[in-house]
This record gives structure tokens, C-alpha cells and sequence, in this order.
């Protein structure tokens, strides 16, 4: 049988997938031992996980770019879940790091423009999960800082700030939240979850797929697994079990 006849009996698969949006603890996701590695480790054959990560990204820019990576041409209806990761540039200290800095207000409400975006192209506050920025360790950060020519540009402090911002945006729109910022401080050494003060170690990248899998496991745990296991292909007749 030609394959353009196969192609015109068989229907087409949607495949569902999981869209990660963020900066460079997003790009970096899909290293080797990283989180956005785990989540499609686990959701193979169920959705793909795609890496939207922008190193060096803040929300100013997020918001301009984001109706280009989704909408409603363009990958929305196969949307399950989208997370939105953003806030380490963000908070750069402005005096410091003017390029990179929004302000707090700002911030929380590129967040919600955000939201209201993908609600826009049908992708429900149910299936967004907003990611606060992870705790800074400000002595490991200063070293980057300084190997680079510059002062310590982030403070801790500040980070939680923003934060708390994104959680409130959170309740405020409905979304899902990982206060990420809060749950690595409960350990009382959280520089072990960071590889240079600001990003994300491999223990780090392990702590954030295990928490975000909490979250996504109730929304995409109805997902069939696509097309059938290979002994269940009837392989005397494979077109009635893969077409």
C-alpha cells in the first residue's frame, strides 16, 4: 500500500503537548539531568514537552513574544498545560542591571496580560502554572558577578518580593502556582538546589520536577497513551489497529 494512500485512510494525531516558557532556568530545562528532561521522560507518548526557555528574558519581553510561540493558528488547541516561569531577570537590582530590571508592579502585571493572552486563544487559567524564581544565594552569585566585571546585581530579598507577587497574581487569576522562592528555603542549606547562586544545580533541577509534577499530574493524569503498545498491534491486519 502507497503511503499517500496510507496517509489519506489513517487520522491525523494530534499530538498533545506541555509548553515550558521562561528564561534561562527554563532554556536549560532539557541538559542533562534537567527538569523539563524529567517531565518528558515521564509524559513520552502521552504529550509532548516543549522548551520555550529565553535566557535572559524578562516579562517586558515575555508578553510581546508570547502570541507568537501560541495562538490560536499556531498550537493552542493541542495546548494541555503551559508554565510560565519568569522573575530572575526580572528582579535584577535596577541601579545595577537597568536592561534586565522590571519594576515590581510592572512585573505582576505583564503576568496577568500573560494569563488573559492564553485565555484569549482557549487555553484556561486551569491548565497555567506560574513558577516563582528561585531563591538567590547571593555569595555564589557575587563571584559570577565579579569573574564577569560587575557588582552583585540580584539580592535575595528583592527576588522574594517578586515572588510573592507571583503568587498573589496567581490567586488573583486562578492559576496554579510553585512558590519555588518559599520551598527551597525550607531546607536551610538551599545553595545545594543552585549551580551558581541564581541557577539551577542538578539537585535543584530534581526538586523542581518533582514539584511541578505534583501539579501537572492532576491535569494532564486523563491523557491516553497514543497509539496502541506494540504486542496489541494485530499484526496480521496493522492498518486496523494504527489507522
Amino acid at each position: 500500500m502507497a503511503l499517500a494512500e496510507v496517509g489519506a485512510r489513517g487520522r491525523p494525531l494530534l499530538w498533545p503537548r506541555v509548553v515550558l516558557f521562561g528564561d534561562s532556568i527554563t532554556e536549560y530545562a532539557f541538559q542533562e539531568n534537567g527538569w523539563g528532561t524529567s517531565l518528558a521522560e515521564r509524559l513520552v507518548r502521552k504529550c509532548d514537552v516543549v522548551n520555550r526557555g529565553l535566557s535572559g528574558y524578562n516579562t517586558r519581553w515575555a508578553k510581546l513574544i508570547l502570541p507568537r510561540l501560541i495562538s490560536g493558528s499556531t498550537g493552542a488547541e493541542s495546548t494541555v498545560a503551559v508554565t510560565i516561569f519568569f522573575g530572575a531577570n526580572d528582579s535584577a537590582l535596577k541601579e545595577l542591571n537597568p536592561k534586565q530590571h522590571v519594576p515590581l508592579e510592572e512585573y505582576a502585571a505583564n503576568l496577568k496580560s500573560m494569563i488573559q493572552y492564553l485565555k484569549s486563544v482557549d487555553i484556561t487559567e486551569d491548565r497555567v502554572i506560574l513558577i516563582t524564581p528561585p531563591p538567590l544565594q547571593e555569595s555564589a552569585w557575587e563571584k559570577e558577578c565579579v569573574a564577569k566585571g560587575y557588582t552583585l546585581n540580584r539580592r535575595n530579598a528583592t527576588t522574594g518580593e517578586y515572588a510573592q507577587a507571583c503568587v498573589q497574581v496567581a490567586r488573583d487569576c486562578g492559576t496554579d502556582v510553585l512558590d519555588l522562592w518559599t520551598l527551597m528555603q525550607k531546607n536551610e542549606d538551599f545553595s545545594s538546589y543552585l549551580s551558581d547562586g541564581l541557577h539551577l544545580s542538578a539537585k535543584g533541577n530534581s526538586f523542581l520536577a518533582a514539584q511541578l509534577w505534583s501539579h501537572l499530574d492532576k491535569k494532564l493524569a486523563a491523557l491516553p497513551w497514543l497509539l496502541p503498545y506494540w504486542r496489541d498491534v494485530d499484526h496480521m491486519d496493522p492498518e486496523a489497529s494504527l489507522l
